[in-house]
């Protein structure tokens, strides 16, 4: 019971399904692991393990289904973040606002993973609304990286990913929408699909946020967990704005295929124009020789776009997406938002927004749909293109504190480090990051793939490749990561 911890979600669903541990043992091993280690990673900030030892005894009671889906994750203790709902339990948005609201009932994600008998064990930390590229806010403080205590996990969703990094859970509910799913797993060394734009529904509150800008999923250790995830949750509800085309046959069957020939092209300069950390490079490299190994058609080439036009119409287009995620919970909560309840990075952006008009939004709604345009034709050249996830490896706690004189070097250093990952959410494309390479001192370089619209399954066949031809399944992050 004690090594559950280093299993992956599938070899952990095998044992459960033959009956060699109950799901409640699970939850328990589970809970011993985050005793063990979040009082230095800070990953878990709400724990709901009464609720999950229920679930656990009807799941239980149930038995396993003769034919499950491939998706099915019976007794499988998750985290969720803790910008999502799940019925019962805190979510606080990562915001003083709201550090005591409990949630009437759970989103459609988690009514998916939990119809797919996945047992919710408690919340992960979150910036503040989920701004920032970094885990950090005033409620529960910050997450710190499993690998290297003194850097971040990266954000919005680095509580996921430590988590998941750290062996407190197999999977780990995260979203995205400007990368934060693929930072905090480049950063914590873990499996983190961004899918296509409508594959896994936003219900049953929205229909989109940010005009298509997030998206959901979850972190896992393997690529065939992640694969598994996608099977149980991708699909739409009734009245969905976005609806990519069905998957001619379960994801985790893309994963076992070995891809056909594929046209990949790779780059080193992020579109928004920052130089990439030599690290960073030298990892991109490194999987586009593999790649070129491995039979595929690499070529070094990339979008031509307007760097400095995307950053600024991605820019209001994310500041538009917080004013509107501070009042609706305001209107919901029936609370006005003010200064002395906000962190000031987020009462900054939100005074910004108020001073937006609608044309401001759409402009910038407009130019992002003329890059993906542009984004567009690549892929009618390339099946694939590869870059580093980051352009930096993982940086120190702090390094994006926000301090009203030096906005201008705080809004740099966020253009710069996820220089790779925004596109991805502007095009609506899917994106995964990889822990294909690692630093000298030991720090994980996610590298990333980006596919079609739609077209999870060759992302998947290859990075199911690349998984095999260099696996990462037995590094684990130090014990100084555990508490002493």
């Amino acid at each position: 019971m004690a090594e559950l911890w280093q299993k992956t979600a599938r070899e952990m669903v095998n044992l459960l399904a033959k009956g060699e541990i109950r799901p409640k043992e699970a939850i328990d091993a589970a809970a011993d692991r985050i005793a063990a280690t979040n009082g230095t990673v800070n990953a878990m900030v709400t724990l709901c393990l009464e609720r999950a030892h229920a679930d656990a005894a009807r799941i239980e009671a149930e038995g396993h289904p003769e034919q499950p889906g491939p998706g099915y994750l019976y007794g499988l203790p998750i985290s969720v973040k803790d910008l999502n709902h799940v019925e019962g339990v805190r979510c606080t948005m990562g915001s003083p606002i709201y550090a005591d609201q409990i949630s009437a009932e759970s989103d459609l994600m988690v009514m998916t993973l939990e119809a797919n008998g996945a047992i919710v064990i408690g919340k992960s930390n979150t910036p503040e609304f989920g701004a920032g590229a970094n885990t950090f806010n005033e409620v529960f403080g910050a997450t710190r990286n499993p690998w290297d205590t003194r850097l971040t996990a990266g954000g919005s969703s680095g509580g996921s990913a430590a988590a998941v990094a750290s062996g407190m859970v197999a999977i780990g509910h995260a979203n995205d929408g400007g990368g934060s799913i693929r930072v905090p797993a480049s950063c914590c060394g873990v499996v983190g699909l961004k899918p296509s734009r409508g594959r896994n529904s936003l219900g049953p509150g929205y229909g989109d946020v940010a005009s298509g800008l997030l998206c959901e999923h979850v972190h896992t250790r393997s690529v065939r967990d992640t694969a598994a995830v996608l099977d149980a949750t991708a699909g739409p509800a009734p009245g969905e704005p976005y609806w990519p085309a069905a998957p001619e046959r379960p994801y985790t069957e893309e994963v076992k295929h070995e891809p056909e020939r594929l046209r990949i092209s790779f780059s080193t300069q992020p579109l928004t124009g920052a130089r990439a950390h030599a690290d960073c490079v030298a990892g991109a490299e490194s999987i586009a020789r593999l790649c070129q190994e491995l039979g595929h058609e690499v070529t070094e080439d990339s979008p031509k776009v307007d760097g400095e036009r995307l950053f600024k119409a991605f820019g209001t287009r994310w500041i538009g997406f917080l004013t509107w995620a501070v009042n609706d919970w305001a209107r919901r909560l029936g609370r006005e938002p003010s200064e002395d309840l906000l962190e000031p990075a987020t009462w900054r952006m939100y005074r910004n927004g108020l001073k937006q008009t609608s044309a401001d939004y759409l402009l910038a709604v407009q130019d992002l749909q003329l890059i993906s345009r542009d984004v567009a034709g690549l892929f009618d050249c390339y099946d694939v293109w590869l870059t580093p996830t980051l352009a930096q490896p993982p940086v120190a706690l702090g390094y994006f504190d926000y301090a009203p004189d030096r906005r201008t070097a705080h809004l740099q250093r966020l253009g710069e480090y996820t220089g790779f990952t925004l596109i991805a959410n502007t095009t609506g494309q899917p994106a995964i990051s990889l822990p294909l390479y690692w630093t000298d001192t030991g720090l994980p370089i996610g590298i990333q793939l980006m596919g079609r619209y739609g077209d999870e399954a060759s992302l998947l066949r290859l990075a199911g490749q690349l998984e095999r031809t260099r696996p990462w399944a037995e590094r684990r992050p130090p014990d100084s990561c555990q508490v002493i």
